[in-house]
């Protein structure tokens, strides 16, 4: 099972202020621990909203958006992809998150479990993700 740990943008993430020694050590603490617990697959922060763009869709049209954009709880200052053998593994994992709040105060994570191919109708174009080796797929 496949769980992303999403951390939630905040006014100083958006603003472009950088963690602190402190949080960038506790946070490569706790990736360490994932690695060597062999359940890292990924982890990154990502800019903020200013630096990207979004594409809507209405139909055939698409229309693009720079950022930034407005609303820090809609956006995603960075994340951590894990795989586990249970929600209840992935719970724990997630218990143990740094605060990644720049300023140590409020902050939020939210942990979504991902798609894996196995969850869909088999089909041809789920056997096309599978031969990229994407969904999971081993």
């Amino acid at each position: 099972m496949r769980f992303m740990i999403i951390v939630k943008a905040t006014t100083d993430s958006e603003a472009g202020a950088l963690p602190d020694e402190a949080l960038i050590a506790a946070m490569a603490a706790y990736h360490e621990e994932l690695a060597s617990a062999g359940v890292l697959l990924d982890a990154a922060g990502l800019q903020p909203s200013a630096k990207g763009w979004r594409i809507s869709h209405d139909g055939a049209t698409r229309t693009v958006i720079d950022g930034p954009f407005t609303g820090t709880k809609e956006l995603i200052a960075g994340y951590t992809l894990i795989q586990v053998k249970s929600e209840e593994e992935a719970m724990e994992w997630s218990r143990r998150f740094p605060n990644p709040a720049v300023d140590g105060g409020r902050a939020q994570i939210e942990v979504r479990r991902l798609f894996e191919l196995e969850d869909f109708q088999p089909g041809d174009a789920i056997e096309r993700f599978r031969a990229m080796g994407m969904g999971g797929a081993t």
